[in-house]
């Protein structure tokens, strides 16, 4: 179930995209999952999760190439197989990825994304699952409370998602009049495949077909719908209308606060869960304007914003008969309903810790591939004015007179330079793409119709003569 997430993200982000990125978009997540299968499978299960780490910050290199996992106890439910544990958990690693690399969208360059994957796997995703969910991990000994990673994946997600803009760069300002998403059917079939997959990725974390993988599905779905109806109250307040975007942006917010949350608390709360996100959420989609940073798809937002919600609720509503519903972690402490009040700002350092470490070394590792020749991370200005589906893959999602039409649309027009009428310069950016721009206007002259005069006037033509 889980792996219906990838393919969703990707849709989601196509379609909020415009057309002529959104294939690019569908490339990126779905390519940066294929790295994230290599990396986990050479080191990155080892260093997040083995269980012979000495430090509480990475793992060590004993599950290098997934040696001595054969059977062996997870360090997730002493009830699964170490093996069918590190899969479930690339999958995790993969979720967060395809988050992260919709920061690219319509002007990073693809190549110099999917390196950065793989080191921002190693380096941003395995420590913070260390912390989380390794038994030696420092926040896991600290007593934090993170059911499905509010860490490692949504707080990860968003402030590695808002590093990366924020060295990439802003969009052209003046390609960004009257911006909206191009296609929100795939908006919404995207949320639909992510939903699912939620069910599996919360449900799943409880290891088992038990009360508490239902009471995180139960509190997955409230938190969801309670956050989506929010966010369309909030957007009918100032447009009047009722938008299908913001139901799939307040579901997904609902979803993200959820993972941290809906194994820890009970059912009413994830009610109050999903309006304060909802809330919390949509007025975030201004931050990026505050800062100047232009995370195109809202990742921080929604993912960042989410997460440290979810984690924060926990501190408050987090219940010991709800953690021992899996019937392992039985006399587990919750947070303020079992009078644990110095859970909160145990969980509040948390955060501070996961979103400050991913946002700097995510822009370390950025930066650093940035300034490697041949590896710049943004598309030039005229590949931007074109798209990155025709710069970067030469393939279109839709038809390419379509995107040809928002080309023309967007691109300056130069001072015609004309010869007899003729156009002999290009009228836009892109010298390859010349003789498409000016095919129409290169055709011959048609010639005059003759008058009577000049028919009299013309000499007779010789005929053929007959070879009879």
């Amino acid at each position: 179930m889980v792996l219906i997430m990838i393919p969703g993200i990707a849709f989601l982000y196509s379609g909020l995209a415009r057309r002529k990125s959104a294939l690019s978009l569908i490339w990126v997540c779905m390519m940066s999952f294929s790295v994230v299968i290599f990396q986990w499978y050479f080191w990155g299960y080892s260093l997040a999760l083995s269980s012979t780490a000495t430090n509480g910050f990475i793992g060590d290199l004993h599950h290098f190439g997934l040696r001595n996992t054969l059977g062996a106890p997870s360090p997730g439910s002493p009830l699964v197989p170490e093996l069918l544990y590190s899969f479930y958990q690339m999958q995790f690693c993969g979720v967060t990825a395809a988050l992260v690399i919709g920061a690219t969208a319509e002007r990073g360059r693809v190549i110099p994304a999917m390196i950065f994957t793989f080191f921002w796997a190693t380096l941003v995703y395995c420590p913070l699952a260390c912390w989380a969910w390794n038994l030696n991990g420092w926040a896991f000994n600290y007593g934090v409370l993170d059911y499905a990673g509010g860490g490692p994946v949504e707080i990860g997600s968003g402030a590695s998602a808002l590093a990366y803009s924020w060295v990439l760069g802003r969009r052209n300002e003046k390609m960004m009049l009257n911006f909206r998403p191009h296609n929100i059917s795939l908006i919404t079939l995207g949320t639909v495949f992510l939903w699912f997959g939620w069910m599996g990725f919360n449900g799943g974390s409880a290891f088992g077909a038990n009360l508490r993988a239902a009471m995180a599905c139960w509190n997955s779905c409230l938190t969801a719908m309670f956050a989506a109806m929010t966010w369309c109250l909030l957007d009918y307040r100032l447009a009047k209308k009722w938008s299908l975007v913001g139901w799939c942006s307040g579901t997904i917010s609902g979803l993200v606060a959820a993972t941290p949350a809906s194994g820890f608390i009970p059912p009413w709360a994830s009610i109050i869960l999903g309006v304060v996100t909802g809330v919390c959420c949509n007025f975030a989609t201004k931050f990026k304007f505050l800062v100047g940073i232009d995370d195109a798809l809202d990742v921080f937002a929604e993912h960042g914003v989410g997460g440290m919600v979810g984690l924060i609720f926990n501190a408050l509503f987090a219940a010991d008969y709800i953690i021992g519903l899996d019937g392992v972690n039985t006399g587990v402490t919750g947070g303020w309903l079992n009078h644990n009040y110095k859970l909160l700002y145990i969980q509040v350092a948390y955060v501070c810790a996961t979103t400050s470490y991913s946002f700097v070394m995510s822009a370390i590792i950025a930066k650093l591939i940035d300034l490697v020749p041949g590896l710049h991370l943004r598309a030039s200005e005229e590949a931007e004015l074109l798209g990155m589906d025709d710069d970067q893959h030469g393939e279109f999602a839709y038809d390419y007179v379509e995107v040809r039409r928002d080309y023309l649309a967007w691109t300056p027009a130069e001072k015609e330079q004309k010869e007899d009428g003729v156009v002999v310069a290009p009228q836009h950016g892109i010298e390859e793409h010349q003789n498409l721009m000016n095919s129409s206007r290169h055709a011959p002259a048609a010639l005059p119709e003759p008058t009577e005069e000049g028919a009299a006037n013309e000499p007779e033509k010789k005929r053929p003569e007959s070879t009879e």
